[in-house]
């Protein structure tokens, strides 16, 4: 499994002519060898390689790294110019999207003879298609977080704070084995929905509100995400009006997926459907994103994304309107791309639930 991971990394070592390349991300360590610890480098080279850490993690290394030799270091810099210096690498490539200034300046000056070629976010597109383990993993936690959710839910009602639901459902997804949750949970009910990334705060939920809720889980290194909205009681006609033009989007962008067809023209699926309604103006974000290891990596649904869906990825559908003074929807379901469509591994209820 990891030399077939490792091989996507070819092209960069023939386009760039590379000796080796230094890998800083931790989700692109974890893809490459294994380590899920919070701290190393991995160093590849055409036919060997080396992951190193210091003392904290030299016993999780020896168990969980593999096809790479641990070594212990107690400078990192120090031990990864020595390291290339021993082994005459004399032009490497490095993450320059995750690398910070003063570290590149580290490696730089420690190595004079090397040639350091920055490879730009295109390396993150490695794991941009999933392999079987990786979509049963992440439909293991998909499952887990729409469950805990549904557990929540019974317990939605006026005079409730915002904040304790997004406590609710943190606690819900820790018992049924979550290893934590994905990102800071969004609960916005009211006018407060107008807010794409409103982070559940101290306001009670009142009768007639709509309440949207963006959560997700981390198990086993692979993230969750997904959304629904709710009405507390009896939703205005507007706001059921508003919910059913985003469910529209979202389940005609869902059906349209399939390999072969633009990021950028699934997007327009959902957008167009949005703005022959009238409501192009309040939907700003993009359609969507790749989940996996990181709760946002390529590829990028969006107007912009020049990427082109392939069997394999897995990435979030979300239309959304967000009227300001009103409130707004967000319906999102994280798909995985098939030989000819998508399955939805998300599995909360996207319906209008009347609570």
């Amino acid at each position: 499994m990891l030399k077939h991971r490792r091989s996507r990394l070819k092209p960069f070592f023939e386009e760039h002519r590379l000796d080796a390349i230094l890998i800083t991300n931790l989700a692109n360590i974890r893809y490459l060898c294994g380590f899920s610890g919070s701290d190393g480098v991995l160093l590849l080279a055409r036919e060997e390689a080396w992951f190193l850490c210091d003392s904290r993690y030299t016993t999780q290394a020896a168990d969980e790294v593999r096809g790479a030799e641990v070594r212990e270091y107690s400078a990192k810099y120090e031990a990864i110019c020595s390291l290339i210096s021993d082994k005459k690498i004399r032009r490497f490539g490095f993450e320059a999207t995750h690398m910070l200034v003063s570290d590149f300046r580290q490696l730089s000056e420690r190595l004079a003879g090397c040639e350091l070629v920055g490879l730009g976010a295109a390396l993150d597109s490695i794991r941009s298609c999933k392999d079987k383990h990786e979509i049963e993993a992440l439909g293991r936690v998909a499952a887990l977080a729409s469950a805990s959710l549904g557990a929540v839910l019974a317990s939605l009602a006026p005079g409730i704070r915002e904040s304790d639901i997004a406590l609710e459902l943190e606690i819900e997804i820790r018992r049924r084995g979550a290893d934590a949750r994905a990102f800071d949970f969004i609960v916005a009910s009211g006018e407060r929905g107008a807010m794409p990334h409103g982070k559940a705060s101290d306001k009670v939920l009142r009768t007639g509100e709509l309440v949207t809720i963006d959560f997700g889980a981390v198990k086993d290194g692979y993230h969750s995400d997904e959304t629904v909205t709710v009405a507390v009681g009896r939703p205005s006609a507007r706001g059921r009006e508003i919910h059913d033009i985003v469910r529209q989007a979202h389940d005609r962008a869902v059906a349209a997926v399939r390999p072969g067809i633009s990021c950028r023209d699934l997007d327009a699926v959902a957008r167009d459907y949005i703005r022959e309604q009238g409501y192009d103006s309040y939907f700003g974000h993009g359609l969507g994103h790749g989940v996996g290891l990181e709760i946002h990596e390529k590829p990028v649904v969006s107007p912009r994304g020049d990427a082109v869906v392939e069997e394999g990825m897995v990435f979030t559908i979300e239309p959304g309107i967000y009227v300001p003074g009103f409130g707004g929807v967000r319906i999102e379901d994280t798909v995985a791309v098939t030989a000819d469509g998508c399955v939805i591994l998300t599995q909360a209820p996207k319906d209008l639930i009347l609570s």
